[in-house]
């Protein structure tokens, strides 16, 4: 899905993986299947749970705003029941406690001059990114997902390309510092269970290599139309 103007982050000119999103779409009309009402709802909702849970400052209660954007008393109670869901398995997950507790909530990367390499040619982009969470050395995202098992979950990774966007996310913080994306997480909270789904990400590992030939291909296909 395109990025939407919510912040100045979203108006830059560095390349993204919504950028990579959008292209894919606009090359694969046919893999566009979701109607664009649903997706301004989806984004509608997920920027109410991200400003909940990573940006609690953002969100006015009595007014159900999160900065600007308005939400029904409907939707308002909706987000804050997916935050109670994450609250309550931060009680018996202690990463999740750990990361609700001290992680830095929207974390912007930039890289004007990121190298790349795919399939032996060399190129460069300006890149950029937005953690949900950060960690100090590497973060993680925050999803909201249909999914109602573990199977499933994992399944949507690949499905919808959240393998690209880690895979994306970690090379460009790398490419920074060394130090940074070695790893990194999702947590994915259920839109209609009370259940919470989590996947690691290690560099090198079989998630992170598929969703880094994902990125490549992309942004390569990028580099050629700019």
């Amino acid at each position: 899905m395109a990025e939407q103007p919510f912040d100045p982050y979203y108006s830059r000119g560095e390349v993204s993986n919504s950028d990579l999103t959008a292209l894919k779409f606009a090359l694969n009309p046919q893999l566009n299947f979701v109607k664009e009402e649903d997706k301004r709802k989806a984004f509608h909702l997920g920027t109410l749970v991200d400003a909940l849970v990573t940006e609690p400052e953002k969100c006015n209660h009595y007014a159900m705003t999160v900065d600007d954007e308005k939400y029904t008393e409907k939707d308002w109670k909706w987000g804050l029941d997916r935050l109670a869901v994450l609250k309550k398995q931060a009680t018996k997950d202690r990463f999740l406690d750990f990361v609700l507790k001290n992680a830095v909530g929207q974390k912007t990367f930039i890289n004007p001059h990121m190298k790349m390499e795919y399939q032996g040619f060399e190129f460069e982009l300006p890149v950029r990114c937005k953690f949900d969470w950060w960690l100090g050395e590497f973060g993680g995202d925050l999803k909201t997902t249909a999914a109602t098992s573990q199977e499933q979950f994992e399944a949507q990774i690949d499905f919808v390309d959240w393998d690209r966007s880690r895979a994306w996310y970690m090379d460009l913080t790398h490419s920074i510092d060394p130090r940074y994306g070695n790893q990194d997480f999702i947590f994915a909270v259920s839109k209609t269970k009370k259940k919470v789904f989590y996947k690691k990400i290690e560099r090198g590992d079989e998630l992170y290599l598929r969703g880094r030939e994902k990125a490549l291909e992309w942004a390569f296909r990028m580099w050629c139309l700019l």
